[in-house]
């Protein structure tokens, strides 16, 4: 798998996982986790976006 690809893929599993230790943050009331889901999240939005740019230039 091309790096682009790997980190576009990776990127998207990461946002799930952020988007699901948010939700059960917000749920059972922990604002750590659900900080820890939002960090997460927007890690997996750059790498996804870094994933994005190395396909555009061909890596």
């Amino acid at each position: 798998m091309k790096s682009g690809t790997r980190d576009k893929a990776e990127g998207n599993m990461h946002q799930a996982k952020g988007r699901i230790k948010e939700t059960a943050g917000k749920v059972v009331g922990n604002r750590d986790l659900e900080t820890e889901g939002k960090v997460e999240n927007l890690e997996g939005k750059v790498q996804e976006n870094v994933g994005k740019a190395k396909k555009s230039v061909g890596k």
